[in-house]
């Protein structure tokens, strides 16, 4: 699922290709792509790009017409920019391909999806806040006014996991499985750990773990082309996706944890005082 840092990578690239530029053709392929109506989506056909924002995973597309074309990839979506479209429309059918954006100069940008879970989501409204996705979301965890005292307000009485605090985009905006993951390694705190229960030193080690883990990634992925943010993502992460594999930091092996529709990585030495972690899954099967 791209996170923070890939969107906030995705709307540079977006701001350099489509700023200034017209809309000729919104073209929806998979019908469970749209989710508003009203405005219809050809209503920002003709318009100019004025601007391409962030809200924490939803891409903002701005027109001169006064519309915004938002865009949330979900799980499984991604958008590959192309400097020719190619000739006609797109077929519906079973492909990846969910909308394709095209251009006046002939360029343009699909929307695919893999996989059968269709969650890949877009909106045409006149205002963001009127995408129900950001109008909940929790400040954004890079943004300048989202101080350590800020923070440590946020947890104070937040009763949950870490791991299920920093996912939540009510509570912060643009983090989810991946980048959680590398925040608690680096910050050597258990996934588990009660948010509440933070003393002030962890609480600090946590938000300069936040900032430092997205801040970096941010930075590694500036100026990419589309195309090449995932796997840039998967090459810096040091613990997300790498069970099995040594901790870059202090060599142990890294576990897993399972659940129904996803898992978590974390070192055992560096976050968990050397103790492996119940594997809920494995746990079940072996009852």
């Amino acid at each position: 699922m791209p996170e923070l840092p890939e969107v906030e990578a995705l709307r540079d690239f977006l701001t350099e290709h489509l700023a200034g530029r017209r809309v000729a053709r919104l073209l929806p392929v998979a019908v469970s792509v749209l989710k508003t109506y009203d405005p219809p989506p050809g209503a920002v056909e003709g318009a100019g790009v004025t601007a391409v924002r962030r809200h924490g995973k939803f891409l903002d597309i701005e027109t001169d017409g006064g519309l915004h074309l938002v865009v949330h990839l979900a799980r499984a979506g991604w958008l590959q920019w192309r400097d020719r479209l190619p000739d006609g429309p797109p077929r519906p059918g079973k492909g990846p391909l969910a909308l394709r954006v095209a251009l006046e100069t002939g360029e343009g940008f699909d929307l695919t999806e893999a996989g059968t879970q269709k969650r890949l989501a877009v909106y045409v409204v006149r205002d963001p806040a009127e995408v129900p996705g950001i109008a909940r979301l929790g400040p954004d965890p890079l943004a300048g006014d989202f101080t350590e005292d800020r923070f440590a307000a946020l947890l104070r009485g937040e009763r949950r996991q870490l791991k299920g605090a920093l996912r939540d985009q009510s509570l912060i905006a643009g983090v989810g499985n991946a980048y959680s993951d590398e925040i608690l390694h680096a910050a050597r705190m258990s996934p588990f750990k009660r948010a509440a229960s933070l003393t002030s030193e962890e609480t600090h080690r946590l938000y300069a773990a936040l900032r430092g883990t997205l801040g970096e990634a941010v930075e590694r992925a500036r100026g990419m082309a589309a195309g090449r943010l995932k796997a840039e993502k998967k090459g810096g992460l040091r613990v997300h996706g790498r069970t099995g594999e040594p901790c870059p930091v202090c060599g142990d092996t890294i576990r897993e944890v399972s659940f129904s529709d996803s898992s978590l990585q974390y070192c055992p030495t560096c976050q968990t005082g050397g103790k492996p972690l119940a594997d809920r899954r494995l746990s079940r099967l072996l009852k």
